[in-house]
């Protein structure tokens, strides 16, 4: 392995490692916005994604994702690299060299950790009411018909890449370069808009559609138990994201540098955007306000955040927030019980995330430069978004329909009135003096 390649393949074990901490930082940021009977179901609810999404990625998540034999550039075989067979280890006993140039068992390290956080996302959106068995066989067959096929379409070479035979290079036709044939306009998702946060979003939706609200909701007001649960979540969150977009460079040089100093911006702009839309709708500016607004801006930078400047950055990541803050309403007007938010921040801010890159792309985009072509990469962008859409929503109503109609999703009305906490885990987070839970 040549220096390069040994720096390069050190920041992407860094990054996968910054990548997996992301997954505990969200448990804690849903853990702090749930209710004091709720917080260890909402944890564990993460930690279950994280155990279940990382068995079956060995199993066949890789295979399905970035193995070379597709079918129909939906998703690839999941028996190519069954158990990762022929993915780490050579016959000859040396390691696999990947893409990248360095040791293919990085890779997969790496984007098994994007699959585990796009799981455990969705469950902010059902706090409070669920079955832990129902939650953890959803994920298992979420993660296998949805993320797997819409990695595969985005980055493993399939019908939202800039491949061949991709839905762009059959709209807008192709060009030959570096002796390889791919689309003339190539859709941007640097690390996961439609992939992790559009995908994750219209399944939160879905879900609070079909499992139904929470028996409070809307009766009473619910408040997040733990603000500073919540702040350092958010703060550790940011720290991880460093590598989910730094690291989706597959290299330690100039583009994890901007993608670094682009999610950095954007988070920052985001907090503006969110508080100025609550102190102008509110009057008042909050702890939980800035805390969202800082994922609101990491989420819409996620597909961008190599393809735009610093200061491109700041107006997405601003536009994204405020999006957001308006966004999490949706759910009061319309009556659909996403109990942390997952519509709000995720699926809004993800679709201007990937739609905003078609506009505001260095050079390309429709409003910096792109003309025509920028332009048609607008279109591009809202054609994958929505595509993701449809995948994960249709994807979502059949698991979530089938469960509904056998094992069920809804804990009974006592359990979710005395915490859900003690009625599935048997434990508390919190006691007060004689050991009665708060």
């Amino acid at each position: 392995m040549t220096m390069a390649a040994s720096g390069n393949a050190s920041w992407i074990l860094i990054s996968a490692s910054l990548v997996l901490l992301m997954t505990p930082a969200l448990s804690l940021f849903y853990g702090g916005m749930s209710s004091q009977k709720s917080v260890l179901n909402m944890m564990m609810m993460s930690f279950g994604a994280l155990a279940v999404v990382t068995v079956i990625y060995i199993l066949v998540g890789w295979s399905m994702s970035y193995g070379t034999h597709s079918f129909g550039g939906f998703v690839a075989d999941p028996f190519e690299f069954f158990g990762l067979r022929d993915s780490i280890v050579s016959p000859d006993g040396t390691y696999v060299v990947g893409a990248a140039g360095y040791a293919n068992v990085i890779d997969i390290g790496f984007q098994l950790t994007f699959a585990v956080i796009s799981c455990a996302l969705i469950s902010g959106a059902l706090a409070d009411r669920v079955k832990f068995n129902s939650w953890l066989i959803f994920i298992g067959v979420w993660v296998t018909l949805a993320y797997f096929p819409l990695a595969h379409m985005v980055w493993g070479g399939g019908l939202l890449s800039h491949h061949d035979g991709s839905i762009s290079a059959r709209i807008f036709g192709t060009v030959v370069e570096e002796g390889e044939r791919i689309a003339r306009i190539a859709p941007i998702d640097f690390a996961g808009g439609t992939v992790v946060h559009i995908s994750a979003g219209t399944a939160a939706l879905v879900l609070a559609i079909i499992v139904g609200h929470r028996r409070t909701f809307l009766k009473s007001v619910q408040r997040p138990h733990n603000l500073p649960m919540v702040m350092l979540g958010a703060g550790l969150l940011w720290f991880g994201w460093c590598g989910f977009n730094g690291g989706s460079a597959f290299a330690a040089n100039g583009i994890a540098g901007l993608a670094w100093l682009n999610t950095t911006a954007a988070a920052a702009a985001g907090i503006g955007g969110w508080l100025i839309v609550e102190r102008i709708r509110d009057g008042r500016a909050t702890s939980l306000g800035a805390a969202s607004g800082v994922v609101a801006g990491l989420v819409a930078i996620t597909p961008a955040a190599g393809a735009l400047t610093p200061v491109t950055s700041l107006i997405l990541g601003a536009v994204g927030g405020g999006l957001a803050a308006l966004g999490v309403g949706l759910k009061y007007r319309f009556r659909f019980d996403d109990s942390l938010d997952v519509v709000g921040v995720h699926l809004v801010a993800g679709l201007w995330g990937t739609v905003g890159v078609g506009l505001l792309a260095t050079d390309t985009g429709w409003f910096t430069g792109g003309g025509w072509a920028g332009f048609q990469l607008f279109v591009i962008q809202i054609l994958v978004a929505v595509a993701a859409m449809l995948l994960s929503g249709v994807v979502t109503a059949v698991i979530a329909l089938a469960i509904r109609a056998t094992i069920g999703w809804r804990i009974d009305p006592e359990a979710e009135h005395n915490g859900i906490d003690f009625a599935l885990h048997g434990e508390s987070a919190y006691e007060q003096a004689g050991g009665a839970i708060r």
